[in-house]
């Protein structure tokens, strides 16, 4: 391991307590400034203590949501992002708390200077410490090992992100006479990713990088997926896991349930005058059905009809077979494309997750036939289905357009196997990202904070 390795960690965490300091320091500023004086009832000088330390604290949580203390992780454009929708979402909460202390809606317009120093200075730091960063850790140098398959999209993949990882070599362990050779070729680099090759010959080299502390990417496999959500058994002097699969417990289905309702009930009555208008705007455009009703299937394969505000002529199956959504789709009408590419489309499924059909997180729902399909070459595939489909979720919110089922079905299993309320909340905040700067990002920033590493896209 490179000597430097070791202090990776404390330069994040050093880079991001400067940044945390200047931004509530700025913050600081604009209280003192604008509103310590101007509220009712002035704080003495621990009441601003604390409105400030509140501050930090909103930034933490959620840079922390976003990935803004990822730095060296994310290209420098989505650490960018990541700051500014942070910022954005704690200055209107922080505008809110004000007005609140303040027993009265204050001037807005600090807030509003806030938000643009604070941009600026970050826009700035960005660039600074990612330049410093790269200088210090320049990307890794890794060998490829594969079997059959996967290796080549998995290079494409990984060569988007030259700032951190250099693949200097392919090598199809087939190819070789004995495992000493392989391994030999494992040593010349900084780390190995190890992509579709035999079980045997995968823990082999495993154990080969960990004896000589060489850094290994594993593509997972479902198996794996299931292990990595397995839990201890303590009891006896020769170590158990224990896989329960059995999807979610009593406990988390039902805080589940009851953060759906209330959630989904909110975000009917603020979302209730865009959904009329929409409604209206999809009627008067050619007098045909509102709401459009498809079958899909939820937990334990039950069907269910998911709606969603018709966005294609009325008759764009009038074969009869299912066809996916394609670019440039003529089936799709002016208005639907508008509603399609803000997702507004896919909001009366606020009613399926009140009704109880769906969640706000979890797999999205696919239709009978296409599961049928996909199932006679991932037999695995209906294993998605001990959990309610959702309305976003994790293949969602990290995968691409291009993902694959398979894929999809592994970062399903992700979720379902580590399920947890904070990683429900941390998925909604993704998907609000997701919509508002659609990229890859996402999917770096998960895979580090947990471990891993179609028409209906995404609310």
């Amino acid at each position: 391991m490179n000597k430097k390795d070791q202090y990776k960690r404390l330069f994040s965490f050093g880079s991001s307590i400067v940044l945390l300091t200047f931004l509530t320091g700025i913050f600081a500023f604009i209280w003192y400034r604008y509103y310590s004086d101007a509220i009712v009832l002035p704080y003495y000088r621990r009441g601003n203590w604390v409105v400030i330390c509140i501050y930090a604290i909103l930034v933490m949580i959620f840079f922390k949501a976003y990935g803004g203390f990822k730095v060296g992780y994310l290209k420098k454009t989505d650490m960018f992002y990541s700051y500014m929708l942070s910022l954005v979402c704690v200055n209107i909460i922080t505008y809110f708390q004000i007005s609140l202390i303040g027993r009265d809606f204050m001037k807005g317009f600090p807030v509003v200077i806030l938000t643009v120093l604070e941009l600026i200075f970050i826009f700035f730091w960005n660039t600074f410490i990612d330049k410093i960063y790269f200088l210090i850790y320049p990307p890794r140098r890794l060998i490829i090992l594969y079997g059959s398959r996967q290796a080549a999209s998995l290079v494409m993949k990984m060569s988007t992100r030259v700032d951190k990882y250099m693949i200097c070599e392919s090598l199809n362990i087939n190819d070789c006479e004995n495992e000493d050779e392989v391994k030999n070729h494992i040593l010349k680099y900084e780390g190995v990713i190890i992509c579709d090759i035999p079980a045997k010959s995968r823990n082999d080299y495993m154990k080969f990088c960990f004896k000589n502390s060489i850094r290994a990417y594993i593509v997972p496999k479902i198996s794996d997926i299931i292990l990595r959500g397995a839990e201890d058994i303590r009891l006896f002097d020769t170590p158990l896991i224990l896989c329960r699969n059995n999807g979610l417990t009593f406990e988390q289905r039902l805080i589940k349930r009851v953060v759906d309702i209330i959630l989904s009930l909110i975000m009917i009555i603020i979302f209730s005058p865009l959904m009329i208008v929409t409604a209206l705007s999809v009627k008067i455009y050619d007098g045909g059905k509102i709401i459009y009703k498809q079958k899909r299937l939820t937990i334990d394969e039950k069907e269910f009809y998911i709606y969603k505000f018709r966005s294609m002529i009325s008759d764009a199956e009038k074969l009869g077979v299912p066809q996916l959504a394609k670019d440039n789709d003529d089936r799709i009408t002016p208005v639907g494309k508008v509603i399609r590419s803000c997702r507004i489309d896919e909001l009366p499924q606020l009613f399926n997750i009140l009704k109880g059909d769906m969640s706000i997180v979890g797999p999205r729902p696919e239709r009978p036939e296409l599961t049928k399909e996909y199932e006679k070459t991932i037999p695995e595939f209906s294993y998605r289905l001990k959990v309610k489909a959702g309305l976003t979720g994790y293949a969602q919110v990290i995968g691409a357009y291009d993902t694959t089922p398979y894929d999809k079905l592994k970062m399903d299993l992700i979720y379902i196997e580590n399920y947890s309320l904070r990683l429900d909340l941390q998925l909604m905040l993704m998907t609000l990202k997701t919509m508002i700067f659609p990229n890859k990002s996402n999917a770096e920033i998960l895979k580090k904070v947990f471990g891993f590493e179609d028409d209906d896209n995404i609310f």
